[in-house]
């Protein structure tokens, strides 16, 4: 499938990336008077809608998913769609004029698209922002987020897979739901 053509729900790669953007924005300009927990409930749909979760946390964990049970998996998936959300909710909380510019777009030799955007902030210097994308079913969906060429996922990896394999599944749960509440 052409990464540039419509996928059947008819949104291709980088027009999913905008509405989330989009939508992130319009958060960030509400984003005192909703408060953390305002914020962090408008955000859930539009990163669940946006980013594949399931596939994000599969990544995280490395090998070490296979060796989780079906139940394992869900609940994994959903303490890390709760921690993406939470950590938007958390690092986008004002607005003072920022905006986000698409600059290019690119295949990736497996079948993916890169998505190149930055974030202006005003009196600051941008912030770029590398999006991965994947195809999953009919629709485009955000596996990982580069921003200033650091791979939020390979830091989660590195952690993750270590309190894994050292101290357990419960107890990577009980870290990431710390992260949470922090």
């Amino acid at each position: 499938v052409n990464a540039f053509a419509e996928a059947e729900s008819g949104a291709t790669a980088k027009q999913v990336v905008d509405k989330f953007q989009t939508e992130l924005i319009a958060v960030m300009k509400n984003g005192k008077q909703l408060g953390y927990a305002g914020r962090y409930d408008k955000l859930y749909g539009p990163v669940s809608d946006s980013h594949d979760l399931t596939k994000i946390a599969r990544i995280v964990v490395g090998k070490e998913w296979e060796k989780l049970s079906e139940a394992q998996q869900q609940k994994l998936t959903d303490v890390f769609a709760r921690l993406s959300v939470a950590s938007y909710a958390h690092n986008f909380k004002d607005y003072s004029g920022e905006s986000f510019v698409f600059d290019s777009e690119e295949e990736t030799t497996r079948g993916g698209v890169v998505v190149h955007s930055h974030f202006i902030i005003p009196d600051d210097k941008p912030v770029k922002f590398d999006y991965m994308l994947k195809e999953k079913g009919n629709s485009w969906r955000i596996i990982n987020i580069i921003a200033n060429g650091v791979s939020d996922l390979a830091l989660k990896r590195s952690e993750y897979t270590t309190i894994l394999q050292r101290e357990g599944f419960d107890a990577l749960i009980v870290k990431i739901n710390e992260k949470i509440d922090n």
